[in-house]
């Protein structure tokens, strides 16, 4: 028996308020399609919204932790899952609105998605082992702020990074690894380098050094924040905890 259309109505009120939208953003097929790429876009600072989505998915991840079962902590991470919102997928079909750009490690464990609870279209990613200003993620970034908009870089290195591992290491590489810790290597202190470092120190000392050469190697970059256009923010984020902080 088909339902009557005030129930139904309802029923689309009950899911958008569970998903934090309000109704009519979540009905916004007639708008402009820079209105639809741009529906989830925060009101505020993009910095401090990654910083506040961190904190809901870390308290997912905390009760996660809690649970012995792999099948149960999954069902808690769906059940609780801290996603906001989230672009209409004919408008992405059509282009993208990131409002943050992050340059992070390859590592399997801190998916930028994830950690930020964010869906698709609200974040530009960038991805390398030790998350370094390597070339072809320095030029993907500047199409980001370039073509994009996007008015903040995050830069996040984390807890047990290989690549930072290896960088403080002494055990043979390949031509190509070598290459790619050179510039870790080339951020960290001496004594560091040589291997007197904890872990940690090393990880947002190379995130750190990873922020100020993206505008040092890009002019463009370098403009964009001259403009005030373009904040560079380094971080580091604890995989057991799933918090991101400010380095």
């Amino acid at each position: 028996m088909a339902l009557p259309r005030r129930s139904l109505l309802r029923g689309a009120a009950a899911l958008a308020a569970a998903l934090a939208l309000p109704v009519p953003r979540a009905a916004a097929a007639g708008l402009p399609l820079e209105q639809r790429l741009q529906v989830c876009r925060p009101q505020g600072d993009p910095l401090q919204e990654l910083l506040r989505r961190n904190r809901e998915f870390a308290a997912v991840w905390a009760q996660a932790q809690a649970s012995g079962d792999p099948l149960e902590r999954a069902r808690l991470l769906q059940d609780a899952w801290p996603l906001h919102c989230q672009v209409r997928p004919g408008a992405l079909a059509e282009g993208q609105r990131p409002w943050a750009a992050v340059l992070a490690c390859a590592d399997s464990r801190v998916a930028p998605e994830w950690l930020f609870a964010s869906g698709s279209g609200e974040l530009f990613e960038v991805r390398a082992a030790g998350n370094t200003a390597f070339d072809a993620g320095v030029a993907s970034l500047e199409y980001a702020v370039a073509e994009l908009a996007v008015p903040l870089i995050l830069v996040m290195g984390h807890s047990g990074c290989g690549a930072v591992k290896a960088a403080l290491g002494s055990a043979p590489l390949t031509p190509l690894l070598e290459d790619l810790v050179r510039p870790i290597r080339q951020a960290l202190p001496q004594a560091e380098a040589a291997g007197a470092a904890s872990l940690e120190r090393a990880v947002k000392a190379n995130a750190s050094a990873a922020a100020a050469a993206l505008p040092r190697r890009s002019a463009l970059l370098q403009q964009a924040v001259a403009e005030g256009r373009l904040r560079i923010q380094p971080a580091y984020c604890d995989i057991g905890s799933g918090r991101v902080s400010l380095v």
